[in-house]
């Protein structure tokens, strides 16, 4: 592959890899956004519901209290007048009527409360304008939605929605006393809308009894408390008739109308509804803004507190301006929204992780591909230079025994022929060289397991090899002092590994060739070195010396021949007989080649 290519894929593939991190960055961002935002949601809805709480819990401590004064009045009355039993029997059933007709203003208030919490916007509508225009799908486009800005609270625009309709037909009457609403999913110009069905605001039942009771008493100019209260509850300005208890409450200290360990609990309990259990600070201020409570969890909170803060008026309903105003502070939050995505970033993290390591990985296989291509290029260039020496030589003798003057000579063809005898039996030792890695790589090499005398084959290899050693002028010393030397083993493929480490000291030695080989026992292993004092290895190279096609470089010396797959072949032998096979070499002092095989009978396994 050309280095053009390598460098176009390592730009495509850091692209990519770039592209990916900031997709997830983008995500991550834009999730934390809304998680931000949903947290925002949750805290505003826990605040009005804890307000509505508390207003409500003040309604019914006074009407409470305000019963037990009446029932005592009453009682009082009743010892000294007993013909107004009757009397106290209908005001005390018109007070419990109230009280349900109260409760049912209740459960309608929440529900109005939930459903404002939900949509951005929404609109009352009457029940026969619902049955004639929104019900009658093909009146539909008669109705007319406008979406117009009111007032402004705390820097929000609130919308105000008017429906009506372009064109008057018969109205069709109301087939029930449910209250209806139109909700809106925005509260921009894009107009999407629900119809939402709430129970009616009361009881008619109820309020026909109270009016029946009312009149039975004579109270027809006159309302009791009980209305006030539930005016004041249920935040229904239009059934308003007595302001006297909305005075009377108002007129109490703001700090006796607010339960603060009760404010606390619900906020605890409001959040934890909403799952959200991080630590709050709670402050609460009056009509002047002068603090009436307050709770720290953290020294540095007031630092913490103008990043997040939520806050709500209390007691909204009161006649004039409200009294005061709750807020909630969350110290942390920031690691709030990290905690609720956390369980996004392990994943990410890993896939990025995996990214990455496969793209280093990529890189990797790219690189030692294109060392192996060089490699074997160079091996090409070594087989075809080797093949044609032998042949080239073969030739040259073949042609001289043409000649009629040489064919003549006995001599002299005999030498001719055992030229051409040589150089064939070289070529074959490289045919068989490249034959048998090709067969290792194939994992088809037969290997023979038989009884083999190390010392035997050694002492056969340096034999026949002792002639190329004289050539070199060398110098061969053996120590054959392994007692025990049997092994199980092919003796054919360990002569070719002791003659490829015996060859290589013998080439890659300068001046003339010192090399010693020994043989010896250690435990149930016969260990075999050779020694050579020749040019040695540097650490990088004594780390690729078993690598196919890798050979050292010489630099301007070119009497090292060789395809480089001797020592490859030789480490694979060695592995296949169960052996080790170590090198110790240091540069230009010579090279130390240590194999180790176990004895027949040995135990592998402790060996």
């Amino acid at each position: 592959m050309k280095k053009r290519s390598i460098t176009l894929i390592i730009w495509l593939m850091s692209i990519a890899l770039l592209g990916v991190m900031a997709m997830q960055y983008y995500f991550v961002r834009e999730s934390y956004k809304q998680k931000s935002q949903l947290f925002d949601e949750a805290v505003t809805a826990s605040l009005l519901t804890v307000a509505s709480k508390i207003e409500k819990r003040e309604v019914y401590d006074f009407v409470k209290e305000q019963q037990k004064i009446d029932r005592e009045k009453y009682r009082k009355e009743q010892a000294k007048q007993k013909t107004l039993a009757k009397q106290l029997a209908l005001q005390k059933r018109i007070e419990e009527l109230r009280i349900q007709q109260y409760e049912l203003e209740q459960k309608f208030k929440d529900e109005e409360d939930l459903l404002r919490s939900r949509y951005p916007l929404i609109a009352y509508i009457e029940n026969s304008f619902y049955e004639t225009y929104i019900k009658r799908t093909r009146y539909n486009d008669f109705v007319t939605i406008r979406i117009l800005p009111g007032e402004i609270d705390r820097d929000i625009q609130n919308n105000v929605v008017e429906v009506y309709a372009t064109k008057k037909i018969p109205m069709i009457p109301a087939k029930d006393d449910s209250t209806r609403y139109l909700a809106f999913l925005n509260s921009y110009n894009d107009i999407n809308w629900v119809v939402r069905v709430l129970p009616p605001r009361g009881d008619l039942k109820i309020a026909f009894r109270i009016h029946a009771l009312e009149q039975e008493l004579a109270l027809n100019t006159a309302q009791t408390l009980i209305d006030s209260v539930a005016v004041m509850g249920g935040k229904n300005k239009e059934l308003v008739t007595s302001v006297a208890a909305a005075e009377e409450l108002s007129k109490r200290p703001f700090r006796d109308r607010v339960n603060f360990a009760y404010l606390k609990n619900e906020m605890e309990n409001e959040l934890s509804k909403r799952d959200i259990y991080a630590p709050f600070n709670l402050e609460v201020r009056d009509d002047r803004s002068l603090l009436v409570y307050e709770t720290w969890r953290e020294k540095e909170g007031a630092k913490s507190a103008a990043r997040a803060n939520y806050s709500t008026r209390l007691f909204e309903n009161d006649l004039g301006r409200s009294p005061g105003r709750v807020t909630v502070y969350f110290p942390n939050k920031p690691s709030i929204i990290r905690d609720n995505i956390s369980y996004l970033l392990l994943p990410m993290i890993a896939l990025l992780a995996l990214l990455i390591g496969a793209f280093a990985y990529t890189l990797s296989i790219i690189f030692k591909q294109k060392k192996i291509s060089a490699m074997k290029t160079d091996f090409m260039n070594n087989m075809t230079h080797e093949f044609k020496t032998p042949v080239a030589t073969i030739m040259i003798a073949s042609e001289s025994l043409k000649d009629p003057e040489i064919s003549s000579d006995e001599r002299r063809v005999n030498r001719l022929a055992n030229i051409i005898y040589d150089e064939n039996v070289r070529l074959g030792n490289h045919i068989e060289r490249v034959l048998n890695i090709a067969r290792l790589e194939k994992e088809n090499l037969k290997i023979e397991k038989v009884n083999v005398h190390i010392n035997e084959v050694v002492s056969g290899v340096l034999d026949s090899m002792a002639l190329q050693l004289q050539k070199a002028n060398g110098s061969l010393a053996t120590n054959m002092a392994a007692v025990n030397d049997l092994v199980t083993g092919d003796e054919l493929h360990l002569s070719n590994v002791f003659f490829n480490l015996v060859d290589n000291a013998i080439k890659y030695s300068k001046d003339a060739p010192d090399i010693t080989v020994k043989t010896f026992n250690l435990k149930n292993n016969i260990v075999i070195t050779i020694a050579d004092k020749g040019m040695g290895m540097t650490k990088d190279q004594k780390e690729k010396i078993f690598d196919q096609f890798y050979r050292i470089p010489t630099g301007n010396v070119h009497n090292v021949k060789g395809f480089g797959l001797g020592l490859s072949y030789v480490n694979d032998i060695v592995k296949r007989l169960n052996g080790k096979i170590q090198v110790k070499s240091e540069k230009d002092k010579g090279t130390i080649f240590e194999l180790s095989f176990p004895l027949k009978g040995a135990n592998l396994n402790g060996a």
